[in-house]
């Protein structure tokens, strides 16, 4: 299984400058290639392959006054924004045509140097290379002080330097990991997320929704409203947004340093996970939609899958139309549906039911009956990469709130 593992970087001012000149460097290449590809289109001329235009955008460019000065590059990098645009592109194509699940892919777009997020990629034919003495060298750049928060279980295959909108400078390494299968655990659980209770277990076990968003909102307030005041174009204005940026910042990490280990709690003490399948973007346009995006449902579920298939665990989802909060777990009638303020409810079989509960245990059963195969063995779901953001989170990502509710309640 491959995985990332971030972590913090602290560039000299030299190097922060060799990193902006790589940063723009790639993003004309990029923009130069999409722009090269809708001028064909727009003339009805045939698809620009990838080798032709790593030779005109990158190759032949070279050459001339205009673009000479992407050779104080390392080419790598210029390579891989093209890769990123053909990636794009297939992508792109794939949704067209039906062959990539869920939402539509837009087609690529130029990008801006005014972008949150910059970014460039070296694989191992950059020559990359972390010393002897932690430090990370990277061609053209040089010596780039790293805060080691862990080791790296394997040789990295690549390395993406990253510039947040808050300034700061990330190395996110590209490793083979092996799998570490845990000793099994003899018990399975299905999940009900929500947003009063960010999870209900089939166990009866509550998990309080820590709520980072709106616990950090006057902060965000403040903050915003100072920003508002500033003129646009001036170096106040620069700041104030870098100093929400931050802010922003500490919310992300702080929930994801939270949902990792509620996560890996819950893989640790279950044999199998079952979730319900939510449709997130459509809740996100309900008068909820603050709330659940608060929630971070989507990263949750992604966490509980990898490193289910990663330590030997079965993970699955259940249909999301399922009326798990209708039937009673405990003669499996279905009483009809319920208004949200209706928290319990008791079955004319004479069970009483906490609505959460309930349907926890209802998606536990639902995940167990479509894990078994016609001769009633257990399949294992294939296993998965890890997302994006997965690796390490910085010790002090944290807030003093770093010990939520809810974790000591597993």
């Amino acid at each position: 299984m491959q995985l990332r593992y971030n972590y913090r970087v602290y560039p000299t001012p030299a190097q922060q400058e060799a990193l902006a000149r790589a940063f723009g460097c790639a993003r004309v290449v990029f923009n130069d290639g999409l722009r090269i590809r809708q001028s064909a289109r727009e003339d009805g001329r045939a698809y620009v392959s990838d080798g032709e235009l790593s030779k005109r955008v990158i190759t032949e460019a070279k050459r001339t006054p205009e673009r000479a000065w992407l050779g104080e590059v390392s080419a790598v990098v210029l390579q891989q924004a093209l890769a990123d645009l053909n990636t794009a592109y297939r992508n792109f194509f794939a949704s067209v045509t039906g062959k990539r699940k869920g939402r539509k892919v837009a087609p690529p777009r130029f990008r801006s140097r005014k972008d949150s997020r910059q970014a460039i990629r070296f694989t191992l034919n950059a020559g990359f290379k972390v010393l002897d003495s932690g430090r990370l060298r990277l061609p053209k750049i040089g010596d780039l002080l790293v805060r080691w928060s862990r080791a790296l279980p394997a040789d990295p295959t690549s390395v993406t330097i990253i510039k947040d909108a808050a300034g700061r400078y990330f190395a996110s390494f590209v490793v083979a990991a092996p799998d570490q299968p845990l000793p099994p655990a003899g018990t399975d659980v299905g999940i009900d997320l929500g947003l009063t209770h960010f999870a209900v277990l089939s166990d009866g076990t509550k998990i309080l929704a820590p709520k980072f968003l709106r616990r950090a909102a006057r902060k965000l307030r403040r903050l915003q409203q100072d920003l508002s005041r500033k003129q646009r174009g001036s170096a106040n204005r620069s700041k104030a947004v870098v100093k929400v940026a931050r802010a922003h910042a500490r919310v992300a990490d702080t929930r994801r340093d939270w949902q990792h280990k509620l996560s890996m709690t819950i893989i640790r003490d279950s044999q199998a996970v079952y979730v319900e399948d939510l449709c997130v973007v459509g809740l996100g346009r309900t008068r909820l939609a603050k709330s659940v995006y608060d929630a971070g449902w989507a990263s949750f579920v992604r966490m509980l899958e990898y490193k289910a298939a990663r330590y030997g665990r079965t993970f699955a989802r259940i249909d999301r139309f399922a009326p798990t909060s209708q039937t009673c777990s405990a003669c499996g009638r279905l009483d009809g549906p319920k208004p949200l303020n209706v928290r319990s409810w008791t079955c004319p079989c004479g069970a009483a039911h906490d609505r959460d509960v309930n349907a926890a245990k209802n998606i536990l059963a639902a995940g167990r009956a479509e894990s078994l195969n016609a001769c009633g063995a257990q399949v294992r779901p294939a296993s998965v990469p890890a997302q994006r953001r997965e690796a390490g989170i910085r010790p002090d990502a944290a807030c003093p709130t770093r010990s939520v509710q809810g974790i000591s309640a597993l």
